[in-house]
């Protein structure tokens, strides 16, 4: 009876290291998904200049992307040399700014320019300046986004 239980608690032990062993391959294969997913995002950010939309089951996925591309890799640094030579990259787009934001900047500029008329003429300028609040908020929310 004692050699049942003892095969019993060897195989559990055995059971348990195998599962965290999976359980940490899984998590490292999920972040090295999401880091390649992440980086074709940019890659088609920078060529097409719109953001790629996830499938309908995916319901959230966000990344800050980063102010500065990261650097390719050189051929010495691959593991696999280029069979061909590639032709120097076209240098990138300058970058535009998002359509959404020059609206609400050229929203906020009008605003302000309204604040001081109005001040000047001695009306009311709290509705404005509660505009201005809102319209810098939204400004600052388009430029996470």
């Amino acid at each position: 009876m004692n050699d049942v239980i003892n095969e019993y608690q060897k195989w559990k032990q055995q059971g348990e290291s195998l599962r965290t062993q999976a359980k940490h391959a899984m998590e490292s294969r999920f972040r090295e998904l999401l880091t390649e997913a992440v980086e074709i995002a940019e890659e088609y950010r920078a060529d097409f200049g719109a953001a790629l939309k996830t499938p309908p089951q995916v319901t959230a996925f966000r990344y800050k992307s980063s102010a500065k591309p990261k650097a390719k890799k050189t051929a010495a640094a691959r593991s696999a040399p280029a069979a061909a030579p590639k032709a120097a990259p076209a240098p990138a787009p300058a970058v535009k700014p998002d359509p959404k934001v020059a609206a609400i900047e050229k929203k906020l500029a009008g605003a302000k320019k309204k604040l001081e008329e109005v001040k000047a003429a001695g009306g009311a300028i709290r509705p404005i300046e509660d505009r201005i609040y809102e319209l810098e908020d939204a400004l600052r929310l388009a430029m996470q986004a």
